[in-house]
């Protein structure tokens, strides 16, 4: 891949080695920085419901779509973004991602009806999937093969710095001023990257041929997103509803359309050819069960510290803060990179995947008066992402051709996003049936932790309920460390194969 100077920049096609530029490192913290507003826009405003939901005078399914909105649209328009990205030119799009998240952050402190701020936000999930495109697009073509996984794992440490400071950044500013703050907040960050981006990174694009696929980009968007609503619709509504089984049902028939569609074409979007090579799936294996697993968990013990434990929102954000600290640090201090190298990439992956379902365990079973097994099993779990999902990026992202770098970045991001659905909807599905099971039989028709607690009339009962809940979310993680124990031996497994075949 060749990279044209950070100056002017006339687009170049993928065809060398990216010459080191001396800005490089520069760019990553500009790319950086644009992936930690995306990233935070996740889970910051979750802690925002009350004050929205009387601001707004919203209904809960308002506040639903509201927080939906966001992650429903990037998540479906990931693939599309990808392939643009690709073609349009990666700064380009990057520049264009950064305005439009940007403004739609405007908008969104603006809204004076959840009508509003849905559109915002999901004109905020539009600018976000070209941003976690670009950014790792980008990262591919400034970055050679000996720099790119220390590259990577900063840029992925940054994703779960992000996702674990939602709450308690949107806790701080809700404690200090109110919830527009927290989407005025993007703007000086998205001005600042929109300059620096400007001036350091350097254009690109791939050598895409024909043109843009529209079908397939119809039909992935509609495919993915009705698919994304069901998982996150499915254990409020229920998985046997109408609305949600036939999102399920239009979501699979799309995304077969789209498989078929891709199949036949000249220039697909996406290769189909790829899922044949055994590194791409152990990748994109990894991809789901590592966000599967880390979303799924840090979802099931927010609950346990808020509802068992009596934090607050923000309070018990901070308390899974060491989590993405221990991401951050091994990444920075480029630990994970040497780690890496010393290991490759499937032991890499099965040895971090190991420490992230110990991690689990460890942290599901801390006694609930104390905080000292919690904080050990956060840090291992931190230390297993820390390690496997750079090793897991950089395995997708190679078994891609480097013309299609936003491809393999929207691949990614789509996977990522679904894992992440993907485990809070199934963990959290695996621990509200045990609760529900686990409680007395004068509460038996208590449908959450907070209905049983109205419904208790003892202090005896009030303990019952607690303790059900802690085994719920002992079952829960349990259930989430064996996914990514099993996955993450079988990618290693699929990717020591394939690196043998190859070798």
């Amino acid at each position: 891949m060749t990279v044209a100077p950070a100056t002017a920049g006339s687009p170049t096609r993928d065809d060398a080695v990216a010459t080191r530029l001396p800005t490089r490192w520069l760019i990553l913290g500009v790319l950086s920085l644009a992936q930690l507003v995306v990233v935070l826009d996740n889970t910051v405003l979750t802690v925002a419901v009350p004050a929205l939901t009387r601001d707004l005078a919203a209904s809960t399914a308002d506040i639903q779509w509201v927080i939906n909105a966001y992650a429903l649209v990037q998540s479906g328009l990931l693939l599309t973004a990808g392939s643009v990205v690709d073609r349009y030119g990666r700064r380009r799009m990057l520049l264009a991602g950064l305005v439009l998240f940007g403004l739609a952050s405007l908008a969104a402190a603006a809204a004076q009806s959840s009508g509003q701020l849905t559109a915002a936000r999901a004109a905020l999930g539009i600018g976000g999937a070209l941003l976690v495109t670009g950014t790792l697009a980008v990262a591919m073509q400034v970055f050679d093969a000996d720099e790119r996984p220390r590259a990577i794992g900063i840029w992925a440490a940054v994703s779960a710095l992000g996702f674990a400071a939602g709450p308690p950044v949107g806790g701080f500013v809700l404690a200090h001023v109110d919830w527009p703050a927290i989407f005025l907040l993007n703007v000086p960050i998205v001005l600042l990257c929109v300059v620096a981006a400007a001036l350091l990174v350097p254009e690109s694009r791939g050598a895409t041929g024909g043109r843009l696929d529209l079908v397939g980009a119809v039909l992935s968007t509609a495919g993915l997103t009705a698919l994304v609503y069901a998982v996150i619709r499915g254990p409020e509504d229920g998985w046997g509803s109408g609305p949600v089984l036939g999102a399920a049902l239009a979501g699979a028939a799309l995304v077969g359309l789209f498989v078929g569609w891709e199949r036949r074409i000249p220039h697909p979007m996406l290769d189909m050819t790829l899922f044949r090579d055994r590194r791409f799936v152990g990748a994109v294996t990894g991809v789901v069960l590592i966000t599967f697993g880390s979303a799924g968990a840090l979802f099931l013990l927010a609950q346990q510290l808020q509802f068992v434990r009596g934090h607050s929102a923000w309070e018990a954000g901070l308390r899974t803060v060491p989590f993405a600290l221990t991401v951050v640090l091994l990444n920075l201090a480029g630990v994970t990179a040497r780690l890496i190298r010393v290991l490759g990439t499937p032991a890499a992956i099965a040895t971090g995947m190991t420490s992230l379902a110990v991690g689990l365990v460890v942290a599901a079973h801390a006694p609930t008066d104390g905080y000292g097994v919690l904080l050990g099993g956060l840090v291992l779990m931190g230390f297993g992402c820390a390690v496997a999902n750079p090793a897991i990026v950089e395995a997708v992202m190679s078994a891609i051709p480097a013309d299609r770098a936003g491809a393999g970045a929207g691949v990614d991001g789509t996977m990522a996003e679904v894992g992440t659905s993907l485990g809070v909807a199934v963990l959290g599905a695996v621990m509200n049936a045990r609760f529900t099971a686990a409680l007395p039989v004068a509460l038996a028709g208590a449908a959450s932790f907070p209905a049983a607690m109205a419904a208790a009339r003892s202090e005896p009962e009030r303990q019952s309920v607690a303790e059900a809940f802690s085994s719920a979310v002992v079952v829960g993680q349990t259930v989430g460390a064996g996914a990514v124990l099993v996955g993450g031996l079988l990618a290693a497994l699929l990717l020591h194969r394939a690196a043998r075949r190859a070798g």
